[in-house]
């Protein structure tokens, strides 16, 4: 079958991967001093980067309304034998309840609720691009990402608390306490929503290795056709860090260990600084 696999700007895939997949994506609105910008199109992550380290407030994003879902899916649905759209997940937007209020005109397109963000939700991507080649029909592919959903891992550390703390995440304290005594927090994604699951103390390397280790020493059922590191500017120690880690404590291969930036919504909510690391098990 011609199926056609698109997704939100939040799934953070590179360039490289979107192409080699064909997978076109719909941009989320950044809200920068009362203007609304498309995520990754007329915005990048270091204009606001640089607009909170100049002073501005910290920017906002919103979903993507029903009309730009809407004329996603028309052009779509007439070329294709079925559109797969995987959104964010649900309790992060209402990406996915406008998406379905739009597919609803369009028979042959099926919303997939990824329960996920940033790479965690691109791997549902890929996965609905891999078994589109292999043949199956838009309602078996949408079947089979949202059981494969509940296998992604997705984590990440945070290297700074102030966009947190400014954004009413964490409280002064904590975020103080954090730069004080050099602590990096761990976040994961449970059942659709974000959690605190762990912290590490240290220079931001050394808690990469420390945050890679406890992640994947004990998994005993990990795929290993794909693997994301995924970061919103870090230095490039950090990034080698986690690569090596990956490979001393796993049996992943370098090509299929997959570097990607994180689009303007990790960069709106956790600024510069962030490094995930994001799997699937069997």
């Amino acid at each position: 079958m011609n199926i056609k696999v698109t997704s939100d700007s939040t799934c953070d895939l590179s360039p490289e991967l979107l192409s080699r997949y064909d997978i076109t994506l719909t941009p989320l609105s950044v809200i920068k001093d009362g203007v609304s910008f498309l995520d990754s199109v007329d915005i990048t992550p270091a204009d606001i980067y640089r607009h909170v380290d100049n002073g501005g407030a910290l920017c906002s994003t919103s979903a993507v309304n029903v009309d730009s879902y809407r004329k996603v899916f028309k052009e779509f649905s007439s070329k294709y034998d079925a559109v797969i759209h995987i959104t964010i997940g649900s309790l992060f937007s209402a990406c996915y309840q406008n998406a379905t209020i739009a597919a609803a005109n369009f028979p042959n397109v099926y919303v997939v609720d990824s329960m996920n963000l940033s790479t965690g939700q691109g791997h549902l991507v890929i996965e609905a691009a891999e078994l589109a080649q292999k043949g199956l029909s838009g309602v078996e592919i949408a079947s089979q990402l949202n059981a494969l959903r509940s296998r992604v891992y997705a984590s990440f550390i945070l290297g700074r608390l102030d966009y947190m703390q400014k954004g009413g995440r964490c409280s002064s304290v904590v975020a103080l306490g954090g730069k004080l005594l050099r602590i990096k927090p761990e976040i994961a994604v449970t059942d659709g929503a974000m959690k605190m699951v762990d912290k590490f103390r240290g220079s931001f390397d050394k808690c990469v290795e420390k945050y890679v280790k406890e992640i994947l020493k004990d998994q005993k059922d990990i795929r290993l056709d794909r693997i994301f590191i995924t970061h919103s500017t870090v230095e490039e120690t950090a990034v080698e860090a986690a690569r090596e880690t990956i490979k001393k404590y796993s049996d992943f291969k370098d090509e299929n260990i997959y570097v990607t930036t994180a689009n303007c919504t990790v960069a709106c909510h956790c600024g510069p600084g962030t490094l995930g690391v994001l799997f699937m098990t069997k």
